[in-house]
């Protein structure tokens, strides 16, 4: 089945701890870290993840939209994030790598991240090494509440053919203007996890919102 986390970039962040119990019926939870750098807008850091994990038990989704991950990857696993995902846009293969390497010394799961510029084929190394979780953007980073990008389908499913050839265990997630409507053809194209953000938290019933995504 499909795992819905939810984006708290579109949660009220005066009331977060509420709004992050409002979908605690989803699968994981989703945070977007953003340094005003990587991408042009600033969102949260070390400090809030720090509050979230001892407010939840849901998995912690870390999305890293910042210059030179690697600085952070101690910090926020520190903090309690369960997943880290970096940009291969963010720096240089090698250090890209190293950041990885960290993550697997300490116990945090390892993701990699392509914005819609990024062709799918760039994958392949992480993939032959080892990840959890490739995460293909279909907006462009940095804002929430922007339309889903289609033209990204074709990417998301040669994603997919790369995951079940080098490493099948690792998840395939899509983020950016996820709702009822574009769900499906993610799911079609291959994606086993879906970030949403203003169709969840913008939904009369949340819990319902989370079902139907999930088809």
């Amino acid at each position: 089945m499909v795992k819905i986390a939810p984006s708290i970039l579109s949660a009220d962040f005066c009331n977060l701890e509420r709004d992050i119990q409002k979908v605690s019926s989803a699968d994981w939870l989703h945070v977007d870290v953003m340094d005003g750098m990587f991408v042009p807008n600033i969102s949260i850091g070390v400090p809030v993840v720090q509050s979230i994990r001892k407010h939840t038990g849901m998995f912690l989704d870390t999305h890293l939209m910042v210059e030179k991950p690697g600085r952070y990857v101690d910090a926020f696993a520190k903090a309690g994030a369960d997943l880290l995902s970096i940009h291969l846009e963010a720096d240089m293969p090698p250090a890209l790598h190293a950041a990885l390497d960290r993550m697997e010394d300490l116990g945090v799961q390892k993701g990699i991240v392509l914005r819609p510029i990024t062709a799918a084929e760039a994958v392949i190394p992480y993939l032959q090494r080892g990840i959890d979780l490739v995460l293909v953007m279909t907006v462009e980073p940095g804002f929430g509440g922007q339309s889903f990008m289609a033209d990204q389908l074709p990417k998301i499913a040669a994603i997919r053919t790369y995951i079940d050839r080098y490493c099948p265990a690792c998840h395939l997630e899509v983020d950016g203007g996820v709702n009822t409507q574009t769900a499906g053809s993610c799911v079609a194209a291959g994606a086993d996890v879906l970030v949403a953000g203003s169709a969840v938290y913008g939904a009369a019933d949340i819990p319902a919102a989370i079902a139907a995504l999930r088809g």
